[in-house]
């Protein structure tokens, strides 16, 4: 949201009903009152209408009565340095102004101080490893660090096979042909993922079939999955989703009787677990993303667990190539190139090296937002199924109906420098996936895609960000409410 310096100002002569109208259209929470001719008079906000409400003060008061005549400015010419001294919790919102006090310019928290849905943590041996890889030479594929990596992730799992790759798409497509699902089979997705699920199905030939998902733990239905195998069913592909985990038991169960593959979507899972078991440790095959949003980082990676020593030998043919790994230049059949470089696994090594660490940081933002978002109205906090014990991603919410959409209150978190995203859309409406088959409806999906939005998650938030993130989003649904009820009351004459 572009604001003018016209937006965040009103004209003294107007209502306190005039000004909770402008702050609900600009969103920032805070509006400069000025005079005909522009000059600063005094500042106004949410919070500063509100308890007028409270005290019995009615709607159609002049501002005058309510506004704050001693506020804080400053001339525009004040220096980064000036305005960043001057905020604090008490000063949020700084009028700049000119020689004559006439507002032409504003600084603000959310101008200076910014929220990303993610951010990477390297505060460990990023740099020093990456620069061992430049100094020695081993940039590519080969290197020690690629090797140390799959270890880690490994015994990190108790699981004896891994295999770095250079992203989860392509983990997911080399998990599916490794084990023999191709042309004529199918491979049951959950509708609510991210396309690179149903992506890696197709590009194994493959085809995709589409069912709902749970509205506790947004994970595929397992009522859904029951009625969508046939017998060209070959596997079934969990996706843990914004870190929580499927209901694996039963799954297992399901696969277990009718001789299927699990090939377990961990992208944004890593160190979830079900029934105090990590995820990842299920299936036939668990892949991994480390793109630059997720709990660790390589820039670009993935990975993949595997139960079978055969099965991981031939991933590794394939990865490579498809040549045999004693016998250089030796195709066995066409592979790809698929491999992680040297310099992104030492960049996993060191983000390894403080995964309990990270995942510690990861769950008190999540317990951090359960409690602050506790009784705030029109938004709904995750779930957390009695089996699981999840890792937060992204800390996801709904927004449901009745005071702000999801679009607004994105659009006004951004304007107070709070970035966000809504999540991710149904496959079953997807051109790309127009060959899926599909059973019955997505009621689940299609109400999540409508009202989810995740909010900034990176481990390094701290208590302060998240108070500050979700005193925003009270904010915002307060101001909207008061505007409901003005207008209700209004009608109501």
């Amino acid at each position: 949201m572009n604001l003018d310096i016209q937006d965040i100002c009103v004209s003294s002569d107007s209502s306190l009903r005039d000004a909770l109208l402008q702050i609900d259209r600009c969103g920032t929470g805070f509006l400069a009152v000025v005079s005909t001719g522009g000059h600063l008079e005094g500042v106004i906000t949410d919070g500063d209408i509100r308890r007028a409400l409270l005290r019995g003060v009615g709607l159609d008061t002049p501002i005058p009565e309510v506004m704050n005549e001693r506020c804080f400015s400053l001339p525009v010419t004040a220096t980064d340095v000036q305005i960043n001294k001057a905020m604090s919790d008490r000063i949020a919102f700084i009028p700049l102004v000119d020689a004559d006090r006439r507002v032409v310019d504003y600084a603000a928290l959310s101008r200076h101080r910014k929220f990303p849905v993610a951010e990477p943590v390297f505060h460990g041996n990023e740099l020093n490893y990456v620069q061992e890889c430049i100094r020695t030479g081993w940039i590519s594929s080969q290197g020690r660090f690629v090797t140390l990596f799959e270890r880690l992730l490994a015994d990190f799992h108790g699981i004896d096979h891994a295999l770095a790759v250079s992203n989860c798409t392509i983990a997911l497509h080399l998990a599916l042909i490794s084990l023999g699902i191709g042309e004529g089979d199918e491979v049951i997705v959950p509708d609510f993922t991210f396309g690179a699920s149903a992506n890696a199905v197709v590009h194994a030939k493959a085809t995709p079939v589409l069912v709902d998902v749970d509205p506790l733990s947004w994970t595929m239905d397992l009522e859904e999955v029951k009625r969508a195998i046939s017998p060209r069913t070959k596997a079934i592909m969990p996706v843990h989703i914004y870190g929580h985990a499927c209901d694996m038991g039963p799954l297992m169960e399901i696969a277990d009787r009718k001789g299927l593959y699990i090939i377990e979507d961990c992208a944004e899972s890593l160190g979830g677990r079900y029934r105090g078991v990590l995820l990842g440790t299920f299936g036939h095959a668990a892949c991994f993303s480390f793109f630059g949003n997720k709990t660790i980082t390589t820039g670009e990676g993935g990975m993949i667990l595997f139960r079978d020593s055969a099965v991981m030998e031939r991933a590794r043919m394939l990865r490579d190539h498809g040549m045999r790994p004693n016998r250089r230049y030796w195709h066995v059949e066409p592979g790809y190139n698929y491999r992680l470089t040297n310099l992104q696994a030492a960049v996993g090594v060191a983000q390894m090296e403080r995964i309990d660490q990270i995942l510690g940081q990861k769950m008190a933002v999540f317990d951090a937002y359960q409690e602050a978002l506790a009784g705030v109205s029109g938004v709904t906090r995750p779930n957390v199924a009695e089996w699981a014990a999840p890792v937060c991603w992204l800390y996801t919410v709904l927004v449901e109906p009745g005071h702000l959409s999801r679009d607004e209150l994105s659009q006004r978190l951004l304007a107070k420098g709070v970035d966000s995203r809504p999540v991710f859309l149904p496959m079953h409406e997807m051109p790309a996936f127009k060959n899926a088959r599909t059973v019955r409806d997505y009621p689940v999906t299609t109400h999540l895609a409508a009202h989810g939005l995740s909010l900034p998650s990176y481990a390094h938030l701290t208590t302060r960000d998240i108070h500050a993130i979700t005193s925003s989003i009270s904010d915002l649904v307060s101001v909207r409410k008061m505007v409901m009820d003005a207008t209700a009351l209004q009608v109501g004459k």
